[in-house]
Protein backbone atom coordinates (compact mmCIF):
# COMPACT_ATOMS: atom_id res chain seq x y z
CA UNK A 1 0.00 0.00 0.00
CA UNK A 2 2.84 2.30 0.86
CA UNK A 3 4.35 1.73 -2.69
CA UNK A 4 1.10 2.41 -4.42
CA UNK A 5 0.01 5.07 -2.69
CA UNK A 6 3.75 6.79 -3.37
CA UNK A 7 4.26 7.15 0.72
CA UNK A 8 7.67 5.36 -0.02
CA UNK A 9 9.29 7.91 -2.90
CA UNK A 10 12.46 6.55 -3.34
CA UNK A 11 10.87 2.43 -3.87
CA UNK A 12 7.66 3.82 -6.27
CA UNK A 13 9.89 5.71 -8.53
CA UNK A 14 11.89 2.88 -8.69
CA UNK A 15 9.85 0.13 -9.55
CA UNK A 16 7.69 2.74 -11.53
CA UNK A 17 11.66 3.40 -13.82
CA UNK A 18 12.34 -0.10 -13.44
CA UNK A 19 9.10 -1.38 -15.03
CA UNK A 20 9.03 1.28 -17.79
CA UNK A 21 12.73 0.04 -18.38
CA UNK A 22 11.69 -3.57 -19.09
CA UNK A 23 8.80 -2.27 -21.60
CA UNK A 24 11.02 0.19 -23.14
CA UNK A 25 13.62 -2.75 -24.20
CA UNK A 26 11.11 -5.05 -25.28
CA UNK A 27 8.70 -2.86 -27.07
CA UNK A 28 10.49 0.22 -28.31
CA UNK A 29 14.00 -1.97 -28.82
CA UNK A 30 12.70 -4.87 -29.54
CA UNK A 31 14.63 -7.26 -27.32
CA UNK A 32 13.67 -10.82 -27.26
CA UNK A 33 12.46 -11.99 -23.79
CA UNK A 34 14.67 -15.09 -24.09
CA UNK A 35 17.86 -13.49 -24.87
CA UNK A 36 17.20 -11.14 -21.98
CA UNK A 37 17.03 -13.76 -19.59
CA UNK A 38 20.28 -15.75 -20.78
CA UNK A 39 22.21 -12.49 -20.60
CA UNK A 40 20.82 -11.93 -17.03
CA UNK A 41 21.99 -15.58 -16.33
CA UNK A 42 25.19 -15.05 -18.22
CA UNK A 43 25.90 -11.52 -15.92
CA UNK A 44 25.22 -12.95 -12.91
CA UNK A 45 27.57 -16.38 -13.22
CA UNK A 46 30.27 -14.15 -14.79
CA UNK A 47 29.42 -11.98 -11.23
CA UNK A 48 29.56 -14.91 -8.82
CA UNK A 49 32.47 -16.54 -10.62
CA UNK A 50 34.64 -12.81 -10.04
CA UNK A 51 33.51 -12.86 -6.64
CA UNK A 52 34.49 -16.84 -5.84
CA UNK A 53 37.76 -15.88 -7.37
CA UNK A 54 38.56 -12.67 -5.84
CA UNK A 55 37.51 -14.18 -2.27
CA UNK A 56 39.91 -17.23 -3.11
CA UNK A 57 42.80 -14.85 -4.20
CA UNK A 58 42.07 -11.93 -1.12
CA UNK A 59 40.52 -14.88 1.51
CA UNK A 60 37.35 -13.49 1.78
CA UNK A 61 34.16 -15.90 2.58
CA UNK A 62 33.04 -17.70 -1.02
CA UNK A 63 29.72 -16.30 -2.03
CA UNK A 64 26.92 -18.37 -0.51
CA UNK A 65 23.29 -19.15 -2.07
CA UNK A 66 20.62 -17.40 -0.05
CA UNK A 67 18.52 -20.02 1.83
CA UNK A 68 15.43 -18.61 0.87
CA UNK A 69 15.97 -19.23 -2.94
CA UNK A 70 16.60 -23.14 -2.42
CA UNK A 71 14.24 -23.25 0.09
CA UNK A 72 11.69 -26.21 -0.34
CA UNK A 73 9.12 -25.19 1.76
CA UNK A 74 9.02 -21.92 1.01
CA UNK A 75 8.46 -22.73 -2.56
CA UNK A 76 5.66 -25.42 -1.42
CA UNK A 77 4.20 -22.58 0.55
CA UNK A 78 4.03 -20.40 -2.86
CA UNK A 79 3.07 -22.69 -4.86
CA UNK A 80 -0.30 -23.58 -1.96
CA UNK A 81 -1.58 -20.31 -2.04
CA UNK A 82 -1.19 -20.07 -6.00
CA UNK A 83 -3.24 -23.27 -6.08
CA UNK A 84 -5.56 -22.30 -3.24
CA UNK A 85 -6.34 -18.90 -4.98
CA UNK A 86 -7.17 -20.50 -8.47
CA UNK A 87 -9.37 -22.77 -6.98
CA UNK A 88 -11.01 -20.26 -5.26
CA UNK A 89 -10.83 -18.43 -8.85
CA UNK A 90 -12.99 -21.27 -10.23
CA UNK A 91 -15.11 -21.69 -8.19
CA UNK A 92 -16.15 -18.44 -7.86
CA UNK A 93 -16.63 -18.02 -11.69
CA UNK A 94 -18.59 -21.42 -12.27
CA UNK A 95 -21.03 -20.25 -9.34
CA UNK A 96 -21.59 -16.85 -11.49
CA UNK A 97 -21.31 -18.67 -15.08
CA UNK A 98 -24.06 -21.09 -13.34
CA UNK A 99 -27.20 -17.99 -13.35
CA UNK A 100 -26.69 -17.87 -9.69
CA UNK A 101 -25.91 -14.03 -9.57
CA UNK A 102 -27.55 -12.63 -12.66
CA UNK A 103 -25.97 -8.79 -11.68
CA UNK A 104 -22.20 -9.92 -11.86
CA UNK A 105 -22.99 -12.30 -14.13
CA UNK A 106 -23.30 -9.73 -16.91
CA UNK A 107 -20.54 -7.38 -14.80
CA UNK A 108 -18.36 -10.28 -15.85
CA UNK A 109 -19.22 -10.62 -19.42
CA UNK A 110 -18.96 -6.64 -20.18
CA UNK A 111 -15.95 -6.65 -18.11
CA UNK A 112 -14.58 -9.46 -20.28
CA UNK A 113 -15.77 -8.13 -23.61
CA UNK A 114 -14.02 -4.79 -22.54
CA UNK A 115 -11.07 -6.48 -21.70
CA UNK A 116 -11.07 -8.24 -25.15
CA UNK A 117 -11.42 -4.64 -26.79
CA UNK A 118 -8.84 -3.38 -25.00
CA UNK A 119 -6.34 -6.62 -25.60
CA UNK A 120 -7.23 -6.36 -29.21
CA UNK A 121 -5.77 -2.95 -29.17
CA UNK A 122 -2.78 -3.81 -27.48
CA UNK A 123 -0.34 -6.26 -27.40
CA UNK A 124 -0.26 -8.49 -24.45
CA UNK A 125 3.26 -6.52 -22.83
CA UNK A 126 1.54 -3.30 -23.40
CA UNK A 127 -1.19 -4.08 -21.74
CA UNK A 128 0.60 -5.22 -18.97
CA UNK A 129 2.70 -2.17 -18.42
CA UNK A 130 -0.75 0.31 -18.78
CA UNK A 131 -1.74 -2.53 -16.02
CA UNK A 132 1.20 -1.46 -13.94
CA UNK A 133 1.19 2.49 -14.76
CA UNK A 134 -2.61 2.19 -13.46
CA UNK A 135 -2.11 -0.01 -10.23
CA UNK A 136 0.97 2.31 -9.74
CA UNK A 137 -0.81 5.84 -10.60
CA UNK A 138 -4.61 5.48 -9.18
CA UNK A 139 -4.46 5.08 -5.76
CA UNK A 140 -2.17 7.78 -5.65
CA UNK A 141 -4.18 9.75 -7.15
CA UNK A 142 -7.62 8.26 -6.04
CA UNK A 143 -6.37 9.44 -2.55
CA UNK A 144 -5.71 13.47 -3.53
CA UNK A 145 -9.11 13.80 -4.75
CA UNK A 146 -10.94 11.02 -2.85
CA UNK A 147 -14.17 13.50 -2.70
CA UNK A 148 -14.44 14.01 -6.36
CA UNK A 149 -13.56 10.34 -7.03
CA UNK A 150 -16.83 9.48 -4.80
CA UNK A 151 -18.88 11.96 -5.94
CA UNK A 152 -18.87 11.04 -9.50
CA UNK A 153 -18.93 7.14 -8.38
CA UNK A 154 -22.11 7.59 -6.93
CA UNK A 155 -23.97 9.29 -10.01
CA UNK A 156 -22.52 6.53 -11.52
CA UNK A 157 -23.48 3.77 -10.09
CA UNK A 158 -27.08 5.67 -9.53
CA UNK A 159 -27.60 5.55 -13.43
CA UNK A 160 -26.12 2.21 -13.57
CA UNK A 161 -28.63 0.96 -10.97
CA UNK A 162 -31.40 2.35 -12.81
CA UNK A 163 -30.10 0.72 -15.86
CA UNK A 164 -30.33 -2.29 -14.58
CA UNK A 165 -33.49 -2.17 -13.50
CA UNK A 166 -34.91 -1.43 -16.55
CA UNK A 167 -33.27 -3.93 -17.98
CA UNK A 168 -34.30 -6.59 -15.59
CA UNK A 169 -37.77 -5.62 -15.64
CA UNK A 170 -38.11 -5.18 -19.32
CA UNK A 171 -35.91 -8.48 -20.14
CA UNK A 172 -34.65 -10.88 -17.68
CA UNK A 173 -37.97 -11.09 -15.77
CA UNK A 174 -39.92 -12.25 -19.39
CA UNK A 175 -37.24 -15.29 -19.32
CA UNK A 176 -39.35 -18.28 -18.16
CA UNK A 177 -38.07 -20.33 -15.28
CA UNK A 178 -38.56 -23.66 -14.76
CA UNK A 179 -38.98 -25.18 -10.88
CA UNK A 180 -35.75 -25.62 -9.20
CA UNK A 181 -34.60 -29.61 -8.61
CA UNK A 182 -32.81 -29.55 -5.08
CA UNK A 183 -29.41 -31.64 -5.61
CA UNK A 184 -29.31 -35.29 -3.86
CA UNK A 185 -26.11 -35.16 -1.17
CA UNK A 186 -24.79 -38.81 -0.70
Amino acid sequence: ADVLLWRNQKLSATLLFGVTAIWYLFEVVEYNFVTLFCHICITTMLIVFIRSITAEYFGWNPPKIPELISNEDAFREVVSTFHRRLNELLRKFLHIAGGNDPLYFFLVLTSLYIISVIGSIFNFLDLLFVGFLCMETLPYLYARYEKEVEYHAGQMTKKASKMYKRFDSRVLNKIPRGPVKEKKRT
